[in-house]
């Protein structure tokens, strides 16, 4: 579970005021895996029946540790399947509400794009300072991680959503590097790595690119995101802790001693499944991360509550909660914690922090409330109804830990 939510965690961590996201969606079709095998064109007839099973095998329940690896096509699955017709409708329709994502999610970010622009255009380069770079560096980090992610299980929709958070964090750095608000050796290294990241992943998701060089492009997303997140999470409590780099610095090492060993043969098979889902596991525990910061900056300062938008706070929740559905339905528990975190804690729990602080009105909580709320028990009844359970238990059962 893009500017996203994982840079406004990195904002907050890394400067003490309010900050807007942006976050993981397109279209519904997606081709099928690297690995399926092709075979000869089958009579019409027999079309609807192979699609079925297609969907039957793909949507087979993984254990959360392999929530990174693409749906399984080649094992049977254990779940007797009741109406398939009504599991490929939610699969369809879960796809669009995924998509749907990326409307509130733009809203909040083409903002801060436009009001740089004017400001450049105006020679106001100064206003830019306010923006801090590192954030954003740190935000296009997450949707990086993300993107390798969603691309390397062929979920299209997410796919589009971490796109676009990529280029529009990329647009605001751009802006700062002309308004000299960042160093221009850091934007030119930036300016590789997005280009580089956008291609890699382009050429992965249409199998065209060799598995070493994809393997690397992983390795390096590993290490850069462990070394990201517990900087940023120290960073968050500072000058309450000494302000220091050491976090950092042993993820740092300790992330590239993990990548060593995987690639060498000294970790297990449960070890290099681990290190492989590291990337985005600390991608999705930023976005985690930051309403927790966000918590903390209105504990110490309730007057900033102020100065935070009810209505990006709104789509923040809205944006996240569109991809519990998906989330839920594939059986993906990294995406599903995310997202699910994100929209209680970081939308509707900013929104009740500002009623708590008389920020906004009862009606307007109400009616966040009760969306939410019908929201999540419906993706919650209508998965039991397509999977043929009794009840959502054992939907939440297989997403935690696998059939």
């Amino acid at each position: 579970m893009a500017s996203s939510l994982i840079l406004a965690a990195a904002n907050k961590s890394l400067l003490p005021a309010p900050s807007q996201c942006h976050s993981f969606s397109l279209y519904p079709r997606r081709p099928p895996p690297l690995h399926s095998h092709s075979s000869p064109p089958k009579p019409f007839l027999h079309l609807h029946s192979l699609s079925l099973t297609s969907l039957h095998r793909r949507l087979v329940p993984v254990p959360a540790l392999d929530s990174d690896a693409p749906h399984p096509l080649d094992q049977g699955s254990t779940v007797k399947v009741k109406n398939n017709s009504s599991k490929e409708e939610w699969d369809f329709w879960t796809a669009k509400f995924s998509a749907g994502a990326n409307v509130p999610f733009l809203l909040l970010q083409m903002p801060q794009i436009l009001l740089n622009a004017q400001n450049l255009i105006s020679g106001n380069k100064t206003a830019l300072l306010a923006v801090p770079w590192l954030g954003m560096l740190t935000g296009l980090l997450g949707n990086l991680s993300l993107l390798s992610y969603f691309a390397k299980k062929r979920e299209t929709e997410v796919i589009v959503v971490q796109t676009l958070g990529v280029v529009s964090i990329y647009v605001v750095i751009a802006q700062l590097a002309m308004a000299e608000a960042m160093p221009l050796p850091y934007f030119m290294v930036t300016s590789v790595v997005v280009a580089t990241g956008l291609l890699l992943n382009f050429l992965n998701y249409f199998g065209m690119l060799n598995a070493g060089i994809w393997r690397f492009w992983e390795d390096f997303i590993t290490v850069c995101g462990l070394s990201v997140l517990p900087q940023v999470m120290w960073s968050t409590f500072v000058p309450y802790i000494p302000n220091s780099i050491l976090p950092g610095v042993i993820s740092f090492v300790t992330a590239v001693a993990a990548v060593v060993m995987a690639r060498i043969g000294k970790l297990s098979e449960k070890g290099v499944k681990f290190v492989g889902a590291i990337s985005g596991w600390t991608a999705t525990l930023l976005f985690m991360w930051m309403p927790v910061s966000q918590m903390w900056t209105n504990f110490l300062n309730p007057d900033n509550i102020k100065g935070l938008s009810a209505f990006s706070m709104l789509l923040a929740m809205i944006g996240n909660g569109l991809m519990i559905p998906r989330a839920l339905f594939i059986r993906d528990f990294m995406w599903f914690s995310g997202s699910t975190w994100a929209a209680l804690f970081y939308g509707y729990g900013n929104i009740l922090c500002m009623y708590y602080f008389n920020s906004i009105s009862g009606k307007f909580l109400l009616a966040a409330t009760a969306g939410l709320v019908s929201w999540i028990g419906m993706a919650l009844w209508r998965d039991t109804v397509v999977y043929g359970y009794s009840s959502p238990l054992r939907s939440l059962k297989e997403l935690i830990f696998g059939s």
